[in-house]
């Protein structure tokens, strides 16, 4: 059983600096990843209401698989509390709603007020 909190949301990061097999003796790391954790970075006070999991690019994403399953393993990806809701949500899973995609994350965090709009 993964150690994520029901009560708060759940946000799955790709850890920095990682190998893809396909793309030998290279390193990378997500864009999109980074730019939620400059989100995350610029305000701390998200900490007291997401979970944050960084985690190993390689596939099966157990953690996720466990959560929202495996159709649903791409990151980043912002799983909501059980009975909120999204207007950026991207599927449901076990009676929770999640968000896909670093743009549609922030736009969520926007909708729930939990950090300002990004200046147009």
């Amino acid at each position: 059983m993964t150690s994520a909190n029901p009560a708060k949301a759940t946000l799955f990061l790709l850890a920095p600096d990682f190998e893809d097999a396909k793309f030998p003796n290279q390193r990378f790391f997500c864009r999109h990843s980074a730019l939620v954790e400059g989100v995350l970075a610029s305000f701390p006070s998200l900490l007291d209401t997401v979970d944050v999991h960084r985690i190993a690019f390689a596939r099966p994403r157990a953690q996720v698989v466990e959560l929202i399953g495996e159709a649903n393993q791409a990151l980043p990806v912002l799983i909501l509390p059980a009975g909120q809701s999204s207007a950026h949500a991207s599927g449901e899973a076990d009676g929770r709603q999640f968000v896909s995609g670093a743009e549609r994350i922030i736009d969520a965090l926007v909708e729930g007020r939990l950090v300002p709009p990004p200046h147009p």
